[in-house]
C-alpha cells in the first residue's frame, strides 16, 4: 500500500501539501491539489485512520460493558448511549461479559492501551481494586452507587426504591414478602439486601431464605420461581421482582398454576419495560434511556460527579 511520501513523490509536491490537500486546509494551489488528488487516484490511496486518530489524540470510540445483550434492561442502556454517541460522532465497542472477569479485563486493557477513549460499565464484575487502578488510563464511567469512589457514576438508590416498593405493599396489607434478583453479589442486589433486612426488623418479621431467588434474568427464569412457591407451606403473598422480564413470567405461570393475582399474590416489577404495560404489572419505573445518556455524557467530562437518578412507583392491576 503507498503511504503518504509516495503520493507526495508521485504528485512532485511535498509531503505537508499532501497532507493539507487530504485534510481540506487552504493554501494549496489548485495544480498542486489536482497533481495531489490524481496521484491519490491512479494509487487508490486510502488515509490511515489509526495515524489520524493518533495525531489528534483520540479514536472517538468509547467502550460499553453489560453482562448480557439480549436483556432488556441493559438493551435501553444501550439505547440511550448510543443516542448520545450519534450526536458526538462516536462508535460504540461493546463487550459482552457474561460476567467473566476476562472479558471485562478485555476492555479495561484496551483503554489501557488508548484503543478506546473512555470506558463504560452498566454492570461489573472485577473488584473495585482493578477498576480504580485503571482509572489513571483514561475515563471509566459506571451503572452503579459509587459515591466512595474516585470514579464516576450514574445510578439509582436501590436502597430507596426498593424501601418503597416494599412500604407500598405493606400498606396493602402485606408481611410475609419475598423478592427476586440476579446476582446476589452485585452493588444493586446488595443495596436491595439491605433494604429488605431493614424493613424487615421495622415490621418486626423474621428473615427466611427461602423467600429470596436469585440468578432470575428472564421470563424463563418466571417458572421455577413459581415452582418453588407451589411447594411451601407458608408461601409469601406477595413479590418484589427486580425485572420486568421475570415478573411477567411469574405472572404468566401463576395463572397456569390458578394461583389469583393479586388475592393470592402480589407482585411488583421494575424497570417499567413495555412488557409491564401489557401485563398491567405494577412496577418501579426506571429511566433506563435517560441513564444511558447521561453515563456518555460523564464519559465524555474528565470530571468525576456522581448522579442519582430518580424512581417512580407505576402502580397497575398486580398489587
Amino acid at each position: 500500500m503507498p503511504n503518504i511520501r509516495d503520493i507526495a513523490k508521485l504528485a512532485g509536491v511535498s509531503v505537508t501539501t499532501v497532507s493539507r490537500v487530504l485534510n481540506n486546509q487552504p493554501y494549496v494551489s489548485e495544480q498542486k491539489k489536482q497533481a495531489v488528488m490524481s496521484a491519490i487516484q491512479q494509487h487508490n490511496y486510502q488515509k490511515n485512520i489509526n495515524a489520524v486518530h493518533l495525531s489528534k489524540g483520540k479514536t472517538f470510540l468509547v467502550g460499553v460493558v453489560i453482562p448480557f445483550s439480549n436483556h432488556p434492561y441493559f438493551g435501553s442502556l444501550v439505547e440511550g448511549i448510543a443516542a448520545e454517541a450519534l450526536k458526538n460522532n462516536y462508535k460504540l465497542v461493546l463487550f459482552q461479559s457474561d460476567y467473566d472477569v476476562e472479558r471485562e479485563m478485555e476492555a479495561l486493557d484496551m483503554l489501557k492501551h488508548k484503543q478506546i477513549d473512555a470506558l463504560i460499565i452498566c454492570s461489573r464484575i472485577s473488584g473495585w481494586d482493578v477498576i480504580e487502578r485503571y482509572t489513571s488510563y483514561g475515563k471509566i464511567v459506571v451503572c452503579e452507587d459509587a459515591r466512595q469512589k474516585e470514579v464516576s457514576a450514574t445510578y439509582v438508590d436501590h436502597y430507596a426504591s426498593f424501601t418503597k416498593a416494599l412500604d407500598y405493599l405493606h400498606k396493602q396489607g402485606h408481611r410475609e414478602i419475598g423478592y427476586c434478583i440476579g446476582r446476589r453479589s452485585g452493588t444493586n442486589s446488595l443495596q436491595r439486601e439491605s433494604a429488605y433486612r431493614d424493613f424487615l426488623k421495622r415490621i418486626k418479621e423474621s428473615y427466611r431464605n427461602d423467600f429470596v431467588f436469585d440468578e432470575c434474568y428472564k421470563v424463563e427464569d418466571g417458572e421455577r420461581v413459581v415452582s418453588s412457591l407451589v411447594k411451601m407451606e407458608n408461601p409469601p403473598t406477595a413479590l418484589l421482582i427486580t425485572s420486568d422480564q421475570v415478573a411477567a413470567g411469574v405472572v404468566t405461570c401463576c395463572k397456569e398454576q390458578g394461583i389469583s393475582i393479586p388475592e393470592d399474590l402480589a407482585i411488583i416489577g421494575f424497570d417499567n419495560q413495555p412488557i409491564a404495560k401489557l401485563m398491567n404489572i405494577t412496577t418501579i419505573d426506571l429511566p433506563l434511556v435517560k441513564v444511558g445518556q447521561q453515563l456518555f455524557d460523564q464519559a465524555m467530562t474528565e470530571q468525576v460527579a456522581h448522579i442519582e437518578v430518580p424512581t417512580t412507583l407505576i402502580e397497575r392491576e398486580t398489587v
